[in-house]
């Protein structure tokens, strides 16, 4: 273990982190969770790994507030807005955090591509959400194909998944061009399956067990247990223990297994 990396990769962390906070990317404990997960996967993972979390995490701030205005109405149907909390960082980054520990504790080859495929799948559910909502043609159920509100979980569009699609090809490439051991179109091509399949994993979650609210008041569905209105909700349909953070990291796991597994046959 390299002492010295980890002490760059803290201050860098501390820096990126404390630039997202003052623009309201980040909530107190989403702060400190970036500046952890920060520190393991570029301190442990190396700098080629933090700059693939560093593509995510940009990106994703900057889609954030990308016509915020024009995503309000979809965003009351959302558990938690643009300000992340410690949650949200670690469905989308704890399970790096964890496989870069991992590579240090036990190498592997196999770690960077698993690594790649998470990063891939969680740009490419973030970029699905942020300008998929923006889609002027009404999202349609993963599951059978109905026409729902912008923002319901499960709701996939054209845009948003070609959107998706982009997010995961930006970082399989990005992987490619940095590590020797792959082509640049296996990269795009592997990230992009990869991101892709773990995105709409994620909305097949949403559209089927995870847990959904209803306020009577205002007579919508929505991640919330308290309405944007004020009123108390109360679940709809889905389990009750797997909130959007928890479907989230169970789609990473997926999508870094599949591009995990795309790696190994290309």
């Amino acid at each position: 273990m390299d002492t010295r990396r980890i002490i760059v990769a803290f201050f860098i962390s501390l820096v990126i982190v404390f630039l997202a906070y003052r623009r309201g990317s980040l909530s107190k404990s989403g702060a400190v969770g970036a500046l952890l997960v920060g520190t393991l996967i570029f301190g442990l993972g190396g700098p080629v790994w933090g700059i693939l979390l560093g593509l995510f995490f940009v990106s994703s701030s900057v889609l954030s507030h990308f016509k915020e205005d024009e995503k309000q109405a979809a965003a009351e149907k959302f558990d938690k807005g643009h300000q992340r909390d410690i949650g949200q960082v670690l469905a989308n980054g704890g399970l790096g955090s964890l496989v870069a520990i991992l590579s240090v504790a036990l190498p592997s080859a196999l770690w960077f591509p698993l690594f790649t495929g998470i990063m891939a799948t969680v740009t490419a559910d973030t970029w699905a959400t942020e300008l998929g909502t923006l889609s002027k043609q009404p999202p349609r159920l993963i599951t059978n194909g109905r026409r729902v509100e912008t923002g319901t979980s499960g709701g996939v569009s054209l845009l948003g998944t070609l959107v998706s699609m982009a997010g995961g090809v930006i970082i399989g490439l990005s992987a490619a061009l940095l590590d020797p051991n792959l082509n640049v179109l296996q990269g795009a091509l592997i990230g992009g399956i990869g991101g892709l399949a773990g995105s709409l994993f994620d909305s097949f979650l949403g559209a089927t067990i995870q847990q959904i609210y209803f306020c009577d008041s205002c007579r919508k569905d929505t991640e919330r247990r308290i309405h944007k209105c004020g009123s108390q909700t109360r679940p709809l349909r889905g389990w009750a223990w797997l909130n959007n953070d928890l479907v989230n990291l169970i789609a990473s796991i997926v999508g870094g297994l599949i591009t995990a597994g795309l790696w190994l046959l290309l």
